[in-house]
């Protein structure tokens, strides 16, 4: 992992600047600081930072070109980005990844501890170490379904899925009782903060778009008719 080269943070609020700023430097990383497109572009002619904390909202370009920009220099084009924007829809995250972005932070779910693991964890990855691409040994490992609750992220059979923090919950509360069943009304009091006799079909309908997502490890999370559901760590099948 890269500690010897610079990270570049490029956000124009001054106050969470500096916040990323200093706990950077604090886990032993030089840092590089932008407060606009302009300024980050200028700082990338002449620096080649280990990664690029990224603002989506900028006051000149967005974001969004600041990345275009960089996968289209030789130079910058393999040096990693996450993005760390106030916009957490669903369509934001795509086109953040689709313009290039290793990871996505949503502001308002900021941990700074998370994002300097979610900084770590990209940094092993780019090293080429290959162990990084996998689940860390911190992960908890269930056969092809792997979690690691302090960065809220999922690799199904080593490669990656994104999940929203509310189908991480989800799936980490079912992954942590493996084996006992979970009410609907104890998954709505315990991942979303809500009385458990309300009816409503949040937990059934999070639970149908979290099984889509995890493909073939979907068959972790059993329905139990007229119950709720219970996570298997062993399905067959």
């Amino acid at each position: 992992m890269d500690t010897s080269s610079p990270i570049l943070v490029v956000d124009d609020e001054e106050d969470l600047l500096d916040l990323v700023d200093i706990n950077l430097q604090r886990e032993g990383f030089s840092t590089l600081r932008a407060t606009t497109a302009r300024e980050a572009l200028d700082l990338l002619e002449v620096y080649t930072p280990a990664l690029v904390v990224l603002d989506l909202m900028l006051p000149d370009l967005p974001g969004t070109e600041v990345c275009r920009r960089m996968r289209a220099t030789a130079r910058t084009a393999e040096v990693p980005v996450i993005i760390l924007s106030a916009k957490g829809d669903e369509i934001d995250r795509v086109v953040g990844f689709e313009v290039g972005a290793d990871d996505y932070v949503v502001k308002s779910n900021l941990s700074v501890r998370e994002l300097v693991l979610r900084v770590r964890a990209v940094l092993r990855r780019k090293s080429g170490d290959a162990a990084a691409d996998a689940a860390p040994e911190s992960a908890l490992e269930y056969e092809d379904l792997s979690l690691d609750e302090a960065a809220h992220r999922v690799w199904v059979r080593g490669a990656e899925v994104l999940l929203t923090a509310t189908e991480f919950k989800l799936l980490l509360v079912l992954a942590k009782r493996v084996g006992r069943v979970q009410t609907r009304g104890a998954l709505l009091q315990d991942v979303w903060g809500m009385p458990p006799d309300l009816n409503t079909r949040t937990v059934d309908t999070h639970v149908k778009r979290l099984r889509e997502k995890l493909g073939d490890a979907a068959r972790h999370v059993e329905t139990v008719r007229g119950v709720g559901y219970r996570f298997n760590a062993h399905p067959v099948g």
